[in-house]
């Protein structure tokens, strides 16, 4: 395995017999409030093989059965390992087209990261770094999970800021001459998704440009920084699961001999790969309710704690049961609004109690805050092209700071990779 950030890993595909509508499934950390969707899902999928068998739905985190359920995974990956499931492993990128429920194509690349090259943990200077707050808390049982099994599935997608679009995209032009990996449609409505062999050639390209992404004079000439680490890949979606390959790898490596330590299959962790400028990838605010509070002192504390002015960059609308009112933040404490109004808001509510929600749409916040002992807060929408500079000055950004489209268009479970010899 070659020591770059990210590179083509040895991905395991299931055989041309299986049915890959039933295999595929959703990521676990979706539809946490609807059983009614994974009831469906174990539905249609019954016996057949699917990675329904091999993962864990976070639905049923608290259900008291996670032992059974965890040895039930373990036992189901021997088997598919035995009975030939999977067809050999195939060491390339994988170039990805995944067509959104919405029509829209996503473009994408499987390999894998090193994640000695990854750190989450806040003020971290490594290539590859969260984006949001890692919860800590959460970490432990998805450790649990990982630690004794063959395989990981990976629902983790890293973004990288292209706008030039010389990584990802120029693959489309060639992936005619590619051999396709997969080609299927998604269960429950959720589009369809086909794969190609990137050939050799591709791959030594591809390798090329995000070595620029990774040089540091490129970097400090790109963002205008002298005293920032490079920020190479950003975690787009599944930190938690990322962070969690992390500590089963400090695990692992603990016992390695030097020789070992090089190769060994969980030093690297498989991930999709996504251009942030990719036009498919739609950035949604989240917006917040604060609920228990006394509105009219909450405006006064807001004037206090901040000068405001209608003139100021960074604006968002207050909601009260008086109305809406924009309030911009002449002399903000983040490079970005939501960061901003989140430190008022919890110095206010350890000050003098309270409680904030974050909602995704704007109707349901207008109708809570104007709700007598409540205040809603609408958020501008985080732009891409401050996105990467915001992480690399400010660190990892404000919880639920930003929603990456639907549920129906995370990624599914398909390629898979064996991590314990």
């Amino acid at each position: 395995m070659s020591k770059k950030t990210f590179s083509a890993g040895n991905i395991l595909l299931p055989k041309k017999d299986v049915d890959m509508t039933k295999w595929s499934v959703v990521a676990c950390d979706q539809y946490t409030s609807e059983p009614e969707y994974w009831s469906e899902v174990s539905s249609l999928v019954g016996n057949a093989p699917s990675t329904l068998h091999l993962t864990f739905p976070e639905i049923y985190l608290e259900d008291g059965d996670s032992d059974e359920r965890i040895k039930s995974i373990n036992a189901n990956m021997e088997k598919y390992l035995d009975e030939g499931i999977f067809a050999p492993s195939v060491s390339k990128y994988i170039y990805v087209e995944r067509t959104q429920r919405n029509g829209k194509i996503r473009r994408g690349l499987m390999g894998v990261v090193d994640l000695e090259e990854y750190d989450y943990n806040k003020g971290s200077q490594s290539k590859i770094r969260a984006t949001e707050g890692t919860v800590l808390e959460r970490i432990p049982p998805r450790v649990k999970i990982r630690k004794n099994a063959r395989l990981e599935l990976p629902h983790i997608m890293l973004l990288i800021d292209d706008a030039e679009k010389r990584v990802i995209e120029p693959l489309e032009a060639k992936k005619n001459s590619f051999d396709i990996a997969y080609d299927f449609t998604l269960m429950q409505n959720s589009g369809s998704v086909k794969g190609y062999l990137v050939d050799e050639s591709e791959e030594k390209r591809i390798d090329a440009e995000l070595a620029r992404l990774a040089d540091e004079t490129v970097f400090k000439e790109k963002y205008g920084v002298t005293d920032k680490g490079v920020l190479q890949l950003a975690v787009g979606d599944g930190n938690h699961s990322l962070a969690t390959a992390k500590e089963c790898w400090r695990l692992v490596k603990e016992t390695l001999s030097p020789e070992e330590y090089d190769t060994h299959p969980a030093r690297y962790a498989l991930c999709e790969l996504v251009n942030l400028h990719d036009a498919s990838l739609e950035f949604e605010a989240i917006h917040r309710v604060v609920f228990d509070i006394d509105a009219d002192k909450m405006r006064y504390a807001l004037s206090e704690y901040y000068e405001l002015s209608d003139k100021a960059e960074q604006k968002f609308i207050m909601v009260t049961e008086k109305g809406r009112e924009e309030i911009g933040i002449a002399n903000p404490s983040s490079n970005l609004t939501v960061g901003s109004l989140q430190k008022f808001i919890d110095d206010y509510i350890k000050e003098n109690g309270g409680r904030v929600d974050y909602i995704h749409g704007e109707d349901v916040v207008y109708r809570l805050g104007a709700e007598k002992g409540n205040a809603g807060f609408i958020l501008p929408v985080i732009s891409k092209d401050s996105f990467f500079p915001t992480v690399i000055c400010d660190g990892a950004l404000p919880r639920k700071t930003f929603s990456m489209g639907d549920a129906w268009d995370k990624r599914f479970y398909l390629e898979s990779r064996i991590i314990k010899k």
